[in-house]
């Protein structure tokens, strides 16, 4: 059974992701939560497998409550839930830790199969998210990578230059390539197109 805790701070909302979830066979609801506070609490007694966590409750966002978690267990399986399509939402979300974003109006079937994704290790963004394919995945080196990810950490090119053992003007060329290759104009917009197409 994958155990799973759903924090929304909208009872009727709640409810029906719940009764989505309880109808599958594989899926258990272990606990509910109503505001950022309680599903840190919730999320560090209860151990659960998955969280779906709402982005806009009382006490504590969503986002803050994610990086709660995920301080306190690195490996925290979270699915950011929300009705907000704005990519303000999320690329905060993906830096906090976050395993998934989908929105509200998701299916059941995409819902569950969200959760068993997550679950077993998968990352996932809702499918309005994902770009149209395209003519292959960016030419990006090994090095660029390292980078890339490191940009989605929030790391600054300093951080990242000492980190990689390499010239912070070495690092500016390297971010530039990225924003080159991508079609970015600026980090943020490079590590969002980064995880549409599945390269980080």
């Amino acid at each position: 059974m994958i155990r799973v805790l759903v924090a929304d701070d909208h009872p009727v909302v709640q409810q029906g992701l719940c009764t989505m979830l309880e109808l599958e066979d594989d899926i258990e609801v272990i606990g509910r939560a109503d505001d950022g506070a309680d599903v840190v609490e919730q999320a560090r007694t209860a151990h659960p497998d998955v969280i779906l966590l709402d982005v806009q409750m009382p006490n504590m966002d969503g986002i803050e409550a994610l990086r709660r978690i995920r301080a306190e267990n690195p490996d925290a399986r979270v699915i950011v839930l929300t009705t907000y399509r704005n990519e303000d939402y999320v690329l905060p979300s993906l830096q906090a830790g976050a395993r998934g974003y989908l929105l509200k109006d998701a299916t059941r079937e995409e819902l569950a199969g969200a959760v068993r994704s997550v679950a077993a290790g998968a990352s996932l963004l809702d499918p309005t998210w994902v770009s149209a394919a395209r003519d292959g995945t960016p030419a990006l080196t090994p090095r660029e990578r390292d980078v890339l990810r490191l940009m989605s950490d929030g790391k600054s090119n300093g951080e990242i230059a000492t980190l990689l053992f390499v010239s912070e003007n070495t690092v500016k060329t390297h971010v530039s390539n990225i924003l080159d290759k991508l079609g970015c104009r600026d980090r943020a917009a490079a590590v969002l197109t980064a995880w549409r197409r599945h390269i980080l």
